[in-house]
């Protein structure tokens, strides 16, 4: 017989909302074909970076220019590549609707990918006490490596990484916070890569594979017309990575 008296249960799950940093897959063509192609160059750039990435399809340039595509289609190519789509952003009723049907969600457009009309001021976090400051800092463990770091190497910090040799083609390197290089970067870089957004990265000569911060990337292609042997700083803005002079 029950006696209706409450039973205790230990806690075992909890929701909460959170802001993910994940790559996103913007379309700019329906041209199947090049689409392959270009994703193929891509991951061949920096194979380990993109192995088993998550990956958000966004559709919504198509879709504005009235532009269709086969959503499945676009699917099976990118997890083709390796990729791991996670869901469809900017995608029209019959999208949506193959979105659902493989099980994957439809994400809002919302922040950044908002139009600039009515958006809401920035909000500012209260600014921590004197001694919650003191023991953030204390928690942080930088890192700093004077020897060459090889291809294939990969080096890991959670706080800053220092590097005062050279960052070889074919290595990684990967920080929580900034990450400093007093040699020639020519592997990949990638600072803030828990979202910190604020992480940069300073680099005495720039002739990277890929650079990164906070999930946001760009490749060698697309650092080509950056001189090298020129010290620089990079730092991320409104989903943009800025390279300028130091």
């Amino acid at each position: 017989m029950s006696t209706g008296a409450p039973t205790s249960q230990k806690t075992a799950l909890e929701f909460k909302s959170t802001s993910l940093t994940v790559p996103v897959l913007l379309l700019a063509s329906n041209d199947i074909s090049l689409i392959d192609q270009q994703l193929k160059e891509k991951v061949v750039q920096a194979p380990e970076f993109f192995k088993n990435s998550p990956l958000l399809i966004d559709l919504q340039k198509l879709n504005a220019q009235n532009l269709p595509i086969d959503f499945t289609e676009i699917v099976a190519i990118v997890r083709q590549h390796g990729f791991m789509p996670i869901g469809l952003r900017g995608g029209n009723e019959q999208q949506n609707g193959d979105a659902l049907a493989m099980n994957l969600p439809q994400h809002s457009l919302h922040g950044s990918n908002a139009p600039l009309v009515n958006k809401a001021p920035a909000k500012t976090l209260p600014t921590p006490a004197p001694e919650e400051q003191k023991q953030a800092s204390q928690s942080i463990e930088n890192k700093l490596v004077t020897q060459p770091i090889r291809s294939g190497q990969r080096v890991y910090a959670k706080g800053d990484l220092i590097v005062t040799a050279t960052v070889s083609a074919g290595a990684e390197i990967m920080a929580e916070g900034n990450i400093h290089i007093y040699g020639s970067l020519r592997g990949r870089a990638l600072a803030g890569v828990l979202g910190n957004v604020n992480s940069r990265i300073f680099c005495s000569d720039l002739q990277a594979e890929l650079i990164s911060i906070a999930g946001i990337y760009q490749l060698s292609d697309d650092l080509s017309k950056y001189p090298a042997h020129k010290p620089v700083q990079i730092s991320l803005d409104n989903q943009t990575l800025i390279i300028k002079d130091i």
